[in-house]
């Protein structure tokens, strides 16, 4: 199986003629367990969530906020591997039928084997990886592993980048580009604020691919304001502390796929 790089670009598409933004969620991997994490995927889709992000869960992630650093230690605790990542992508995709990308950082993809890591994801039918640590100069080897094997490569960019800059990363990047709303690390905000249209505007004078925001967003009002502006809504941190305060996974499932609703119904808001 190649990957689904079509899948997500015609997913996006299909949203942009639908006149409104895609919702895109993140949820961790083996959190709270492997199977309860592919529960959770199934439940945000069922919800109305466009695209899944899989968290690769990871023992320093620097870019991360206290909710995701949370999830992320459960499912190492629990001694989540990749193997169960791609298990996860492949349980999800095939269940749901939308497309998951893989959100992780470069070490474990470099200690794995760049190779072995894109053949595996694609074989598992995932439409690509977020690479937030990786630098657009040092991805040369990534890039052609990614094409080869049909993912999208989809890099990060802050209000801190300069336009020479963003025209550098988003000519490298496939998919979409994550644009983070603000400096600093995720976590649910109470305003997206300015920065972030800023940031899409300058972006969207680089490259004709959607520009999605992340970070900051956690509830229906504020995705129908960055709807109004930006391709796609990125939430992560919302979905996770649903699952974290919730009593149990069945409680979990359904807090997530209510979030995951009241999202949709945001994003179509515009």
């Amino acid at each position: 199986m190649s990957g689904n790089i079509e899948l997500l670009n015609t997913t996006l598409a299909a949203a942009k003629a639908e006149n409104r933004a895609a919702l895109i969620a993140y949820l961790p991997a083996g959190f709270p367990t492997v199977d309860g994490a592919i529960e959770a995927v199934k439940a945000v889709a069922a919800g109305g969530a466009d695209v899944v992000e899989v968290g690769l869960p990871h023992s320093d992630p620097v870019l991360d906020g206290p909710v995701i650093q949370t999830a992320d230690d459960i499912a190492l605790r629990g001694g989540v591997r990749i193997a169960d990542v791609m298990r996860t992508v492949r349980e999800a995709h095939e269940a749901t039928g939308i497309p998951i990308l893989v959100m992780t950082y470069w070490n474990p993809i470099d200690r794995y084997g760049v190779e072995r890591f894109t053949a595996e994801l694609a074989e598992a039918g995932g439409a690509g990886c977020i690479l937030p640590d990786l630098p657009v100069q040092e991805s040369a080897l990534w890039r052609e592993h990614a094409d080869k094997h049909g993912l999208a490569t989809v890099f990060v960019v802050a209000p801190s980048s300069k336009d020479e800059r963003l025209a550098t990363i988003t000519a490298a990047g496939s998919g979409f580009v994550y644009a983070a709303s603000l400096m600093g690390v995720t976590g649910t905000r109470v305003s997206v604020g300015e920065q972030a249209q800023d940031l899409v505007r300058r972006t969207r004078a680089t490259t004709d691919i959607p520009v999605c925001v992340g970070l900051g967003v956690s509830n229906a009002d504020q995705a129908a304001e960055v709807a109004g502006f930006a391709d796609g809504v990125i939430v992560g941190s919302a979905f996770v502390k649903r699952m974290l305060d919730a009593p149990d996974e069945a409680a979990g499932l359904t807090a997530v796929r209510s979030l995951a609703a009241d999202l949709a119904e945001g994003v179509r808001k515009r």
